[in-house]
């Protein structure tokens, strides 16, 4: 009989849930909107809700537990978040136990880039590998690594936070309080800022004209349209990613780069620039590791939180084995 875990992925905006099977398969999902200011209990009924609407009819022995991929800081040893600014009430909850005791299946915490590079690493573009790094940039840029064949989570499991490395002595303000971290300048936040300030200083393009807003995908769209402003901006953008897939190259030794978040779903726009900036940056050794758009799209992190939950029941069955 197949095995099938439970992944949940819970985010400020929305909570996800979905039924994975051991290849990675996506069997049946439920999301709903985050009640994100209601508070803790609010948020894990909305969780226990989704998950019992997935496993309606479903035989529960078949399930090997509860995967959940939550933003961060986490203390995922403890099973405690720390502090997720968009989630209300989350400070030093202990989000593990509380959610354990609403459900009969184990359950495990993971930081949603970490879970993300998990899913990619099981399931996805880096399937097979030994040494993977997971990017995301969208709203911000966060991340996790596989290392050696092993999950790379650190002290108190927060590895990861690729977003908050210093490129930029004393730049930018980062909404982590630093300045000049990457995702000050990387991020689809900064992009958009950048591209917004630089559309009023022009006269010559058309982002902005006639009180649009200005977002990523309208800076895109003005790109493929041969605006010139807007192609500036996007190997601009491709550069900043380059400079910092560049020295996370030299710190990982990663077999591939996996990148996913709102940004990738341009890759192939930006891919060129950034695997040209690897070419002639990188060290000798680093300049033939390629960049990968994410095969699992907005889902790395829901079927990486699933994988939580298989990878968990290989490793108490492999305990038990050499008892």
């Amino acid at each position: 009989m197949d095995e099938i875990a439970v992944g949940i992925d819970l985010g400020g905006t929305q909570v996800r849930a979905a039924l994975v099977d051991e290849r990675g398969a996506i069997l049946a999902r439920a999301e709903e909107r985050t009640d994100a200011m209601a508070g803790p209990d609010r948020v894990l009924s909305q969780m226990t809700n989704l998950v019992d609407r997935l496993l309606a009819g479903v035989d529960v022995s078949t399930v090997v537990g509860v995967g959940v991929s939550a933003p961060g800081p986490l203390n995922t040893e403890a099973g405690v978040a720390l502090d997720i600014p968009t989630l209300k009430g989350f400070s030093n909850y202990p989000i593990t136990a509380e959610l354990q005791k609403r459900l009969e299946f184990p359950v495990n915490l993971e930081n949603d880039g970490i879970a993300a590079a998990i899913g990619e690493w099981q399931f996805g573009a880096a399937r097979g590998l030994s040494n993977i790094l997971y990017v995301t940039v969208s709203t911000g840029i966060g991340g996790g690594a596989i290392v050696d064949g092993h999950v790379l989570r650190g002290r108190k499991g927060m590895a990861g936070h690729i977003g908050h490395m210093s490129v930029v002595p004393n730049g930018e303000l980062c909404p982590c309080g630093n300045r000049g971290c990457f995702e000050a300048y990387g991020s689809g936040t900064a992009f958009t800022a950048r591209a917004t300030m630089r559309a009023a200083e022009s006269s010559d393009t058309s982002l902005g004209k006639n009180g649009v807003a200005i977002d990523s995908k309208s800076v895109f769209a003005a790109g493929r349209d041969g605006d010139v402003l807007a192609n500036q901006l996007i190997d601009e953008e491709a550069e900043i990613l380059g400079r910092g897939f560049t020295s996370l190259l030299h710190i990982f030794s990663p077999d591939l780069i996996v990148m996913g978040g709102g940004l990738s779903h341009e890759f192939e726009r930006l891919q060129p620039v950034i695997h040209a900036y690897i070419r002639r940056w990188a060290m000798p050794a680093f300049k033939d590791v390629k960049v990968r758009h994410a095969a699992l799209g907005q889902n790395s992190g829901l079927v990486g939180a699933a994988a939580l939950a298989f990878l968990a029941r290989a490793e108490t069955r492999a305990a038990m084995a050499g008892k």
